[in-house]
Parts: C-alpha cells; structure tokens; sequence
C-alpha cells in the first residue's frame, strides 16, 4: 500500500508579511513551521504503516527552505519526501495548488492520500478535496477516526456538526483529517540521523509535464484583492453582575437600541 500525505509549511503567526504588489504571503526567508492539522495527516499514515505493510511519501510544494519540513516529518518515520518547487509555482491559489499537486500524486502513485482539514494561514479546507476532485477519486472530509481498512476499502469516522457519520470509500481516496483523530508522535534520534542524510526529491513543472499557463499567479482564477486588518471597536459594554441580573441587563439594552 502507498500512502502520500500533503503537508504545508505555514509562516509562524508573528512573522507574517505581505507582498504589497501580489498581495499574497512573503514565505522566503520567514520562519516557518508545519501546518499543524498536517501533523495528524502524518500521524495517521504512520499508525497505518504500524498496522499494515504501507510506504509513506511526505509531499510539499513550496521554496527550497520546506525541505526542513519535510525532513521533520522523515524524522517521525516517513519513508520519502518529494518538494515541489519551481518559480512557476509561486503565488498559487488553492486552485492551481490542487491541480499541481494532483499532478504529482498521479506520477507517485497513492492508494491513500492524507490533507490537514485546512491550513492555519488560509483557512479555506479546499486543497484537500480539489485534488480529489482533479484526481477523480472519493474523498472523505474531517475524519476523526479510522475503523478499519484493507487493500481495497477504509472506513472511517466523520466529524460532523451534530456527532459523527460512519463512511465506506473504496480505495484509492483522499481524507482530510481533524486534531481529534491522534496525537502527533515525536521525531526518533533514529529518525533524526536518517533525515538528515537523506536527499530529498526535487520536482518542477516540466518532471510534471505542466504547462505554466495552469501554474502559480498564471493559474490561478482567484486574485486577493486587498488585505486589511479589521478595525478596533471599542465601543463595548461589560455586563456584571449574577447571570440573572446580566440577562436583565441584556435584554434592556437590546431594547433601547431596537434589536428585540
């Protein structure tokens, strides 16, 4: 069984910065770490690897600097690790994301791949299902639990807003996983030392056969149009009191200004 997880190196929430001609995240040179949802995606391929006779590729696309994501991931017992990373790639959106990392699944070959639910820096969960979607397999979205899997067939739990459901998907598939699902395991010393040795495969647009009008800012159908932080209010009310006397509280100031 071949697993791929995709993993994304996020900038680390105090050092982000934006480009003010693209207007998207400014990634070189900016530290980083993994998106940590990723994390759980890793976790899951490696307890089935623990469980089953199962390979584990790591996959990013990213500047040369992701590599040390990739080889963190090699340390907590990933078999490979393949970047993407090529000049064309630059200023993807979630689109054009999707479609080259799809791309590069189809030339490793997966019988499972493994997404975070979404990245901390975007937040959109929809790389995770657009390269099911580009790939035309199932995918299974916010997976909290794994109960049973074979060389055809998985099921899984699904988070939902009200409990969780119980789905079948036969093999291949793309799940996206939730926080719920594991707990991360720590790199080995053992793992640490092979990391460290090992060359990590490099793939650009033309190992891919994609043409640069599908890739990076030339790709992608979406533009960020303008970032803003949100204005500061500062007209609030503190309500004190016992929980009765808030309500009382509340409901008179809703009133005064017409809302009930």
């Amino acid at each position: 069984m071949k697993i791929i997880v995709c993993i994304k190196q996020v900038p680390d929430t105090a050092e982000v910065r934006i480009n003010p001609q693209t207007n998207t995240l400014i990634r070189d040179g900016v530290p980083s770490i993994i998106n940590p949802y990723d994390l759980h995606a890793v976790e899951a391929a490696l307890s089935i690897k623990d469980s089953l006779e199962a390979e584990v590729t790591v996959l990013t696309m990213g500047p040369p600097q992701a590599e040390t994501a990739l080889k963190e991931t090699v340390a907590m017992g990933a078999d490979d690790a393949v970047l993407l990373t090529d000049r064309a790639f630059a200023g993807s959106d979630t689109w054009a994301t999707a479609y080259t990392l799809a791309a590069a699944i189809r030339l490793i070959g997966a019988d499972i791949v493994l997404c975070g639910k979404q990245a901390i820096d975007g937040d959109t969960a929809q790389v995770g299902p657009a390269i099911a979607e580009f790939m035309d397999i199932p995918h299974i979205s916010y997976v909290s639990g794994i109960t049973s899997i074979s060389n055809d067939s998985i099921t899984v739990r699904r988070l939902m807003d009200e409990g969780y459901d119980i789905v079948e998907a036969s093999l291949p598939v793309l799940l996206t996983v939730v926080k719920e699902l594991n707990q991360p395991r720590m790199p080995s010393l053992k793992g640490k030392m092979r990391a460290k040795k090992l060359e990590i495969k490099k793939l650009t647009h033309k190992e891919l056969s994609l043409s640069e009008n599908n890739l990076g800012l030339n790709g992608s159908p979406t533009r960020v149009k303008n970032i803003f932080a949100p204005e500061v209010k500062k007209d609030r009310i503190v309500i004190g009191g016992s929980p009765e006397e808030q309500t009382d509280e509340l409901i008179s100031i809703l009133k005064a200004v017409k809302c009930i």
